[in-house]
């Protein structure tokens, strides 16, 4: 690759443009908060979500967006959510409150995750969330909790035909057991339909798998209980940069192109489609198997079998939503390229804990003195003291040598990058979010409360 190349440069929405672009913004910021930091954009957020709504009200299918809380904890994107009307997934007591404290009410909030503790469901029973069972002793202490005169209401979680290692979900026999069980404390819960959720993102496996949910649902009518929606959890794909550069970089990379040479087993796919509400209109066109007539689209099996569609998107909810701003410490050449330092620890990057690495390049925004605008190519590194605390092994292209001062920007952070991992090792503050918000023809920030 040449050294201007600028293969994996992010695909940006405008206002992360205006943003990164605005050094007084950033600089100021910076000077307030004294380290690193993460700029949040509520409105990119509430368009998405927006976004995902419209797609199911143009299939004319009734059903819930649920916000994966766990993809980021701002609560700024459950203000949001709780202003469209939207619905939150949570999985802990502190995120099931964060999201009552910021306006969501209990009866949007979903609870999810493997074995919920008594105190999460008995919070979620009290108010009336609707919480996936995994397993039969969890069904068994649901029942236990709940009461007579206002029972829980639940899905039952399906464990996917083509992941039978899966520590989720209930397997057939057992699902057949979790059914009579249920039956038996008709008074206590309401089984409300079911859920599964996929690894991967490819489209036909969640529309077949939720269309084989739909037989699920009225086989459990028969059995006398509602069974009236159905979830088909998150793994909705995004885009962060363009179709070519990341061909190009597949077809080209070598482990020399990274520091020490390293070598990873993967990566995200950075680039992908379709994308987020697009593809949950691709999932609801795709046609499946029906219970007498054939094949038809699930958006129209959904609507015969009068079954709300529910579903979990975390990371695509984000998408565009966020950066992260890194002050550099300092810089040296290291043979043939160099080395970048920054304030900060590469847990802010939650990609690089999985032996994965964040692809998307950063920009640099250059203060101080003017300075040659020679190319040349560094890796990143936290400010720690381990030799794996880097936030970029590959050796990026940069127009000029970074420098004491400047600021670092990594693009589109949002989603599962910003807080995942997040640590304050050496006691290094966290990185606090900063929300943005549209003010003339620039932006006013705050601290995100909360």
């Amino acid at each position: 690759m040449a050294l201007t190349d600028d293969a994996l440069r992010a695909c940006e929405r405008p206002w992360a443009v205006a943003a990164r672009t605005d050094v007084g913004l950033l600089t100021q910021i910076s000077h307030a908060v004294g380290g690193p930091f993460h700029l949040i954009h509520p409105t990119s957020f509430a368009d998405n979500l927006a976004a995902f709504q419209a797609v199911l009200r143009r299939h004319r299918v009734d059903g819930h967006v649920f916000f994966g809380k766990k993809a980021n904890k701002a609560g700024a994107w459950l203000r949001e959510t709780a202003t469209l009307d939207g619905s939150v997934d949570v999985a802990s007591v502190p995120e099931f409150v964060h999201a009552l404290a910021n306006g969501v009410r209990g009866r949007n909030i979903g609870v999810t995750g493997a074995a919920k503790s008594d105190d999460l469901l008995w919070l979620a029973h009290r108010h009336d969330a609707l919480v996936a069972i995994d397993a039969l002793d969890e069904l068994d202490r649901a029942a236990a909790i709940a009461q007579t005169n206002a029972p829980m209401r639940i899905l039952l979680r399906v464990l996917p035909p083509n992941s039978p290692n899966s520590r989720f979900g209930f397997n057939p026999d057992a699902l057949g057991v979790a059914l009579q069980r249920v039956g038996e404390a008709r008074r206590r819960l309401v089984m409300d339909g079911f859920s599964f959720h996929l690894d991967g993102y490819a489209v036909q496996p969640r529309a077949e798998l939720a269309g084989r949910l739909i037989g699920y649902c009225r086989h459990a009518r028969n059995l006398g209980f509602p069974a009236s929606a159905i979830s088909i959890g998150g793994g909705f794909a995004c885009r962060y940069v363009e179709a070519e550069d990341w061909r190009r970089f597949h077809r080209d990379v070598t482990p020399a192109d990274f520091h020490a040479d390293k070598t990873f087993t993967h990566f995200y796919p950075y680039h992908q489609g379709p994308t987020g509400a697009d593809m949950l209109d691709a999932i609801l066109d795709s046609p499946v198997d029906g219970d007498t007539d054939g094949r038809g689209s699930l958006a129209a099996r959904l609507r015969d079998a009068e079954i709300q569609l529910c579903l979990e998107p975390g990371r695509a909810l984000l998408d565009g939503a966020g950066m992260t701003v890194f002050p550099v410490q300092g810089f040296k050449r290291n043979d043939a390229h160099g080395i970048v330092t920054v304030a900060g620890l590469s847990m802010s990057l939650s990609e690089q804990w999985k032996n994965s690495e964040f692809l998307p390049t950063p920009f640099l925004v250059q203060r101080g003195p003017a300075r040659p605008q020679q190319p040349m190519r560094a890796a990143v590194g936290g400010s720690s003291c381990m030799e794996y605390d880097v936030l970029t092994w590959r050796k990026i292209p940069f127009p000029a040598a970074p420098r004491h001062g400047d600021l670092l920007v990594y693009p589109n952070t949002a989603g599962y990058q910003m807080d995942k991992n997040e640590s304050a090792f050496h006691q290094l503050a966290l990185p606090p979010k900063i929300v943005l918000t549209a003010q003339g023809d620039g932006f006013s920030w705050r601290m995100d409360a909360q």
